[in-house]
């Protein structure tokens, strides 16, 4: 078996190599929090097993502490980095704070001569530290709510990975400390299993677990982020026709097993074009853009709203009666009106074609009769909601 010095060779190699492979695969990419901290964690490990080889030579008095200090700091980059997943990052001066303590005692405890200079207080901060990251990734975890364009599955045993592979390591490190305490560092029972062989390749295990599940979550992170941004409209955010068309599918095909009804409303801003040949193309934007946030106002989380094309809207209300959809497009209606006129720009009035949707018509048929609908609204003379009733052209 390789004696101590050459595992922590062996695990600054790799370290090195996995913090040159993820900053420039990664972070370079990404730009993102967590990538910056993972790197920087990458970074203390790696200085630290360089200066646990002095161990044993004149320079140990000052290279041991520091090595104590950047390795507890690389742990609370660790957690620095598993709490910015969901959160903003913890300032420096809260990780510094272990790593701080950790120094001053390693040093005040003759580290000249004691290679566990400090031990109990480099081991608690470990522990401490990791078993932190290992919170904040359950916390993560179980929080996490996947969008529509995510795959939840990759993110959860991604992030359920990391869970595991902190708290493995952290316990580890809690049984440390209870050795060190109980036995000190001299006896076998710890220094055949929670010596510096044991340690270095149970921190090996972290590094690749770790930087092989960030990787897999930042290219899910990309990977959504792409998806999103193929499946939104660039103006107003909402959902493209395509998207739209795909998710009030799966919508529709859920609400079926349970039972119930949905209204479908198919929306258009009256003389549109007016506005853009009067007032020009940002006014025209502009309304387009007011419009969309009064129909997301105006709806529930659980319905959808998406850009239909041009000035055509589209909306969705699960589980919703006509009496529903009236309401819903009163409220628009009355967000325009107060909205008109600020900023120079005069909104349009709008009209609706509304059709419900239940067991005996499927989507792309109600989308038909509400655009039928729709047609009646604005030939009746605009600025009006119509509903859809089968057997009126």
């Amino acid at each position: 078996m390789l004696d101590t010095a050459s595992l922590r060779v062996a695990f600054g190699l790799v370290a090195l190599t996995m913090l040159a492979l993820f900053y420039l695969v990664t972070y370079r990419s990404t730009r993102s929090a967590y990538s910056a901290w993972w790197c920087t964690a990458l970074g203390m490990f790696v200085g630290g097993a360089s200066l646990y080889l002095f161990n044993g030579t004149v320079n140990q008095v000052w290279a041991n502490p520091l090595a104590n200090v950047l390795v507890v700091l690389g742990a609370g980059a660790v957690w620095a980095g598993a709490r910015s997943l969901w959160t903003d990052s913890p300032p420096w001066w809260q990780v510094a704070v272990a790593p701080g303590v950790v120094g001053v005692f390693s040093v005040i405890d003759d580290p000249a001569d004691n290679i566990w200079a400090g031990g109990p207080f480099y081991l608690a901060g470990m522990w401490l530290l990791l078993g932190m990251a290992a919170v904040e990734l359950w916390r993560q975890e179980r929080s996490y709510s996947p969008g529509p364009t995510s795959d939840s599955n990759t993110y959860r045993l991604a992030l359920r990975s990391m869970t595991v592979g902190c708290g493995l390591v952290a316990t580890f490190y809690l049984a440390r400390f209870a050795v060190f305490l109980a036995v000190g560092w001299t006896d076998p029972l710890f220094s055949v299993y929670f010596g510096g062989q044991a340690t270095t390749l149970m921190s090996t295990v972290l590094l690749a677990t770790v930087s092989f599940s960030m990787s897999t979550l930042s290219n899910e992170q990309q990977t959504a982020a792409l998806r999103e941004s193929a499946a939104r409209d660039g103006l107003t955010g909402l959902l493209n026709r395509t998207e739209f068309m795909r998710l009030a599918d799966e919508k529709v095909r859920e609400m079926r097993r349970a039972g119930g009804e949905a209204q479908l409303i198919l929306a258009d801003l009256d003389h549109f074009k007016r506005i853009n040949d009067e007032q020009g193309h940002l006014a025209g934007d502009k309304a387009i853009a007011t419009f969309a946030d009064a129909c997301v106002a105006a709806v529930r989380s659980t319905d959808l709203v998406g850009r239909y094309g041009g000035e055509e809207f589209i909306m969705l209300l699960v589980g919703a009666s006509p009496d529903r959809a009236t309401q819903v497009t009163d409220g628009i209606d009355a967000t325009m009106r107060e909205s008109s006129g600020r900023n120079g720009v005069e909104l349009p009035t709008v009209s609706y074609g509304v059709a419900t949707i239940d067991k005996s018509v499927d989507l792309e048929r109600t989308v038909g009769y509400a655009d039928s609908a729709l047609y009646r609204a604005k030939a009746a003379g605009r600025n009006r909601s119509i509903h859809y009733v089968p057997g009126h052209a």
